[in-house]
């Protein structure tokens, strides 16, 4: 969850008017082809290297003190709630801390895949050399491996005050999703509404297959968990008003409206005044025509409405694609890489699209779900998930061949694609061959799994 910052345009902290008004806030992010650029974000959670529990946040051993040890070395700037180091601001990309401690690099927007894996090389480095210091060592997984829900520790923040507990009142898992869980999500730009709805649509429709691809957390609270993407399965009983898949996506008739319709009726968690969280769980359809006691909706108060839904492809001024489970270093560019290919290509989306477009709402639902357990084993029309996973990534390599943007060495983008390439063509994801050692070689030994998973110094 990236540190939401509001928009210096006064105009944003203005009463909205209408409807429309929201409309032309999510259109105005529309970029001429030119300056579409990927944005990355990176979580990842942090253990200890001894015992593979949730490092705390708190303490001489804490994520807040790989934040101050960043800051003071790195040159990041803090910033602190309540006296207390909650993020890490920098040039270009920001380094935020989820609800349970987990570690996320909210990345800079870059032109090509090359970019960002200099980014994340560099992120890497810094972060692996900080935590051997404290003894805490950073995971390619998708959820915590050992630490229950209750005992790890919540960060400091307001806004996960708020939401913690309301995530108690709209389904089970909700606490697990924030203290537990880590994702990798590529965010994309667009040229007009068409265009946007296209990519959304599009990106919708993959969920179940990037789910499965990605799938990357069968091991948690210390057993396997039957699920090849428990973080995917924890999506499914936070809050069904604000997450999961949306049907209007594939309404061919579908623009930005009907994104604007959907947000309006979800509840609100809080509205900032004065640089404080106000707690508020009235639709933000409700705030709009009635108001919270003297307040009354802005732009600002709609920018970070839309940072609380978490659909499975959020729309803002961008698009942001949130189906994959948090991967290794050497894996974590292959969702934005593989995305790029087929977003940004227009014969790359058509074709992807023609994989997934024949399917009733049913079936995406029910695919949406298998993918969950059985990752790229579960079928469709008889149909494993592991041969269309093959042909999109076939796809998205020819759309990045098209795209060719090298890097100094002369390799374009398809080197990001290489691991994932390897994982389908074997029909299996990170999170079936962890189970497999989990339940064989390793003997359900942590030790094992933290040693294998630990990221290291590039």
């Amino acid at each position: 969850m990236s540190e939401f910052q509001a928009g210096d345009d006064p105009a944003a902290r203005q009463p909205i008017a209408g409807v429309d008004d929201l409309i032309r806030y999510v259109a105005s992010g529309a970029k001429p082809r030119s300056e579409w650029r990927v944005g990355t974000e990176y979580e990842k959670v942090g253990v200890l290297r001894e015992s593979g529990l949730a490092a705390p946040f708190s303490g001489e051993r804490g994520i807040e003190s790989v934040l101050e040890r960043l800051a003071d070395r790195y040159g990041w700037q803090p910033k602190r709630e309540r006296g207390r180091i909650i993020a890490l601001m920098g040039r270009d990309a920001n380094i935020t801390v989820e609800p349970g401690g987990q570690l996320e690099l909210s990345g800079e927007q870059c032109a090509s895949i090359h970019c960002a894996h200099q980014e994340l090389m560099e992120h890497v480095k810094e972060v692996v050399t900080v935590g051997a210091e404290l003894d805490i060592v950073f995971l390619g997984l998708g959820i915590q491996p050992v630490s229950p829900v209750d005992a790890i520790e919540w960060v400091p923040k307001r806004r996960y005050a708020i939401m913690g507990p309301y995530m108690r009142q709209v389904g089970t898992l909700g606490q697990r999703m924030m203290k537990q869980t880590a994702t990798v999500q590529a965010n994309f730009d667009f040229g007009d509404e068409r265009d946007a709805m296209q990519k959304f649509r599009v990106a919708m429709g993959l969920a179940p297959l990037i789910s499965a691809m990605f799938a990357n957390s069968s091991i948690s609270e210390n057993r396997f968990n039957g699920f090849m993407t428990m973080r995917g399965h924890i999506w499914t009983d936070t809050d069904n008003a604000r997450s999961g898949m949306l049907p209007f996506a594939f309404s061919p008739d579908a623009g930005i409206e009907d994104y604007v319709e959907y947000a309006l009726d979800v509840p609100m968690y809080f509205i900032i005044r004065n640089g404080d969280y106000v707690e508020t769980h009235i639709t933000f359809r409700q705030f709009m025509t009635e108001g919270w006691g003297a307040e009354r909706a802005t732009i600002d108060d709609w920018a970070l409405h839309l940072t609380t839904l978490f659909p499975e492809v959020r729309l803002k001024r961008y698009l942001e694609v949130r189906s994959a489970d948090s991967q290794p270093p050497e894996m974590m560019l292959a969702l934005p890489a593989l995305l790029k290919g087929i977003l940004y290509e227009p014969d790359a989306m058509q074709g992807a699209w023609d994989l997934v477009r024949s399917w009733s709402w049913a079936e995406r639902l029910t695919l949406y779900r298998d993918a969950h357990r059985e990752g790229l084993h579960a079928r469709i029309r008889r149909i494993r998930l592991a041969e269309l996973a093959r042909e999109l990534v076939e796809i998205g390599a020819a759309g990045l061949r098209r795209q060719d943007q090298r890097n100094d060495r002369g390799d374009d983008e398809r080197i990001y694609l290489h691991s994932m390439e390897e994982l389908v063509r074997d029909g299996n994801s990170l999170g079936r061959r962890l189970a497999e050692l989990w339940e064989g070689p390793w003997n359900r030994d942590v030790r094992k799994l933290i040693e294998h998973t630990t990221y290291r110094l590039p």
